[in-house]
């Protein structure tokens, strides 16, 4: 499919990838005739990994909207669908074709935000008589030329001191020189659970329909592997209207309570999925929404609430996109491509079964799990301390844990997927991020959750055959890597613990997670 305005005679080719549908791009800022863009649909991206159905369209379905959008503005674009691709082995043989039917003497493209992508393209072998060239993507807040001002390569970085500098840098939520309220950070007061007063309170997400029946289509004629819950109508959004729609909504809506549940599960309510979560980490990772406009906005509500927004639910917002979200960019780069190879811990079991249809009597990972594959999304404590966390007590695989969590969920590309998961929820840097294991056993998820009052598992028993699973196995991971936790000063009081529990107690609770480990997929 081309969408252009004419039979223009073109110089230069401009890549744009699907990651990379910034409408305030500076390519797009002037109309050149001699300009065309490709977007498209590639095999080797639909299939690097195996992905949920529901990113797929949504991928497929922003690019194609961007696409159109372009061309409204003036812009010529050949857009090329899956079917149109299937003849290329890779992304640098369908440039290469294109080049040399449309006589181009100048291929450009973005900065690929993936390791793989950059390298392929910084690789490419053209024509000798075609220049390529390389510029930024405009959207990041940290140039990639300044992360070793603000982090070192190999070592251990504090999140807390790079998310104040970024403050500082970008002057967001400051009395002059310190920060408004007089603390940097308020996440001891964003932990609350949800009551069953605060239940009724919650508010509905706001859901697109989107029709991608024919994306769904081209994907299974084009025989794609995927897994999770195909649907015809997408609820993500897939354009830039869509994504300030859901930008204002939260502000409305959700803000003023976003900090205060951000780490709150149920499995009581029909919106347990959504909560008070922004979802806009999809508009924001395919770069339809700029991490200043999410910024901007949410800071425009709050100094305009009158107060019914605290302190705290505001910056719980800002550090995440001004914290973690440039903080993860920047280990990504910093340590590729050797981070993509760690394994401190040596895991090595294989994913279960039920990762792939949420059939497991742990009521907790039944829920996590379901709503990853029912909506293509969970939110961070679900993907952190239920999911990540039976990872990393099971001792699963890290590599097959990126795949998962890469395929399964919408706003999952590798330089944000992988510093959260082979990092911070699997600690398989070796604490590059974290500065100790995100284990834990039934008790926090009882804390955090209702889940375990629904549960076939009892999450007060460690030892016998009805016991919560993340019991025993807690015990057995914080054991089995005694020797490179016990001199962790966060750590050393877990150890002293279990140092004064009885031998037969040890005992029973090391033979129950030994059964565990055995039984993984019987769980």
């Amino acid at each position: 499919m081309t969408v252009n305005h004419g039979k223009a005679q073109y110089r230069t080719l401009r890549l744009i990838l699907g990651d990379q549908l910034n409408p305030g791009h500076h390519w797009l800022d002037q109309i050149d005739p001699g300009v065309l863009y490709v977007i498209a649909e590639l095999h080797q991206e639909a299939t690097y990994v195996k992905h949920h159905v529901q990113k797929l369209c949504a991928f497929f379905a922003a690019m194609e909207e961007f696409a159109f959008a372009l061309c409204s503005r003036g812009h010529d674009v050949l857009y090329l669908q899956l079917e149109e691709t299937l003849r290329y082995d890779n992304l640098a043989e369908l440039i290469g074709s294109i080049c040399l039917e449309h006589n181009i003497s100048r291929f450009e493209f973005q900065s690929p935000d993936e390791y793989r992508l950059r390298h392929q393209l910084r690789n490419l072998e053209l024509d000798k008589a075609i220049s390529v060239h390389e510029c930024g993507s405009d959207h990041f807040l940290l140039p990639e030329a300044e992360f070793a001002q603000y982090l070192v390569a190999g070592k251990h970085n504090r999140l807390e001191s790079f998310y104040r500098k970024m403050r500082m840098r970008l002057g967001l939520l400051m009395d002059g020189n310190r920060p408004l309220g007089g603390k940097w950070n308020y996440d001891d007061e964003n932990r609350h659970r949800l009551r069953p007063d605060d239940l009724a309170e919650i508010p509905a997400p706001l859901v697109f329909d989107n029709n991608v029946e024919s994306i769904l289509g081209r994907i299974d004629g084009c025989d794609i592997e995927h897994f999770g819950e195909p649907v015809t109508s997408l609820l993500w959004p897939v354009n830039r209207a869509q994504a300030l729609e859901l930008l204002e909504y939260f502000c409305q809506h959700c803000l003023p309570r976003f900090g205060q549940f951000q780490d709150a599960m149920t499995c009581r309510h029909e919106y347990r999925w959504s909560l008070y979560h922004s979802r806009l980490s999809f508009a924001l990772n395919s770069k339809m929404l700029h991490p200043m406009e999410a910024i901007d906005a949410a800071i425009a509500r709050f100094e305009t609430a009158d107060g019914r927004i605290s302190i705290a639910q505001i910056e719980g917002f800002v550090r995440q996109i001004i914290g973690w979200r440039e903080y993860v960019r920047a280990v990504y780069w910093l340590n590729m491509p050797e981070y993509a190879e760690l394994n401190y811990l040596h895991a090595g079991r294989d994913l279960p079964v039920y990762f792939w249809d949420g059939a497991t009597r742990m009521n907790c990972m039944q829920h996590a799990l379901g709503q990853s594959l029912e909506h293509a999304y969970a939110h961070h404590i679900q993907r952190l301390m239920i999911i990540g966390n039976f990872c990393l007590l099971a001792g699963v695989d890290p590599a097959q844990v990126d795949a998962w969590y890469l395929g399964v969920y919408i706003d999952a590309i590798e330089w944000v997927e992988m510093p959260n998961t082979r990092g911070m929820s699997q600690f398989a840097d070796g604490g590059l991020i974290a500065t100790k294991p995100y284990s834990a056993g039934g008790n926090y998820i009882n804390r955090m959750s209702d889940y375990c009052k629904h549960c076939d598992y009892d999450v007060r028993q460690k030892s016998n055959d009805s016991a919560c699973p993340f019991n025993s196995l807690y015990w057995a991971f914080m054991i089995r890597h005694r020797e490179q936790l016990a001199a962790n000063p966060r750590i050393g009081v877990i150890y002293r613990s279990w140092d004064r529990q009885g031998p037969k107690t040890q005992e029973a609770t090391l033979s129950r997670a030994d059964w565990c480990l055995q039984h993984l997929e019987d769980l």
